[in-house]
């Protein structure tokens, strides 16, 4: 589901779970715990997220989020955004190796990173076609992500980008060639993880505390009409409709 690697205090996460490393509970939960135990994990001081093949994450598995139940659905969610605060108030560097297509949820994560490297793929949040609202914590990663003036565009024209339109408009920090991804995201995460632990952990917070807030407030008045959201047999439906729209299969 996800090989982890040690090397001079650099851990690289590769997922590797199924096809397309779809998320669903059991890899959001392996993300989210393995984000956790570095964060306290005395032998390292950066993480490298990278995928497998030519995909780094396609997103949540949709075809089991509509034949699961509801009860799978509310537990995914509350996975989900648990994975989500996981990497995104991680206090060490963590660089996003995005080998291939990042879509939705394998957007969102690339966007918690710090940096932000892709050598080949797609990257988008396609949410509103799928029919699914955003996550508080969700939406406000990709505010944080998405340079302002492209944000609207980004979310709600709901498009996913190749490789050079997605480094002109800043989704990610730079390109790099399939030989030279894990080596610049080597060097990346050595660079970030140079500087003095508690300023990087303290400057990283103040950076990111402002969208957790925002996230915390959105959530109090809306979560329950998201979850219920999510829920929906309506909004299942509309998701099997795009999948017969995108992949071809009911």
């Amino acid at each position: 589901m996800i090989e982890r690697e040690v090397a001079d205090g650099i851990a690289t996460l590769r997922l590797a779970h199924g096809k397309v490393s779809a998320l669903d509970l059991e890899l959001c939960n392996a993300i989210a715990r393995e984000f956790e135990n570095a964060a306290t994990a005395e032998d390292i001081r950066a993480v490298i997220l990278t995928g497998t093949g030519s995909t780094f994450s396609a997103g949540v598995d949709l075809r089991r989020l509509v034949d699961a139940g509801k009860a799978y659905v509310q537990d995914f969610v509350e996975a989900l955004d648990a994975m989500i605060r996981a990497m995104f108030v991680f206090p060490k560097p963590a660089v996003a190796a995005v080998n291939g297509h990042a879509i939705a949820g394998g957007a969102i994560m690339a966007f918690a990173c710090d940096y932000r490297l892709m050598s080949a793929g797609r990257i988008g949040v396609p949410e509103a076609l799928v029919g699914v609202p955003f996550p508080p914590l969700a939406l406000e990663v990709v505010r944080f992500g998405v340079p302002k003036q492209h944000l609207q565009q980004v979310v709600l024209l709901a498009r996913t980008y190749e490789l050079a339109e997605a480094k002109s408009i800043g989704l990610i920090d730079e390109a790099a060639t399939a030989s030279d991804l894990m080596p610049r995201a080597n060097a990346v995460a050595r660079q970030m993880a140079s500087i003095t632990p508690d300023a990087f952990r303290l400057t990283k917070r103040q950076l990111r505390e402002p969208y957790v807030r925002d996230a915390a407030a959105v959530a109090s008045v809306s979560a329950d009409e998201i979850d219920a959201l999510w829920a929906a047999p309506a909004t299942h439906q509309h998701i099997r409709d795009y999948l017969a729209k995108t992949i071809g299969k009911k």
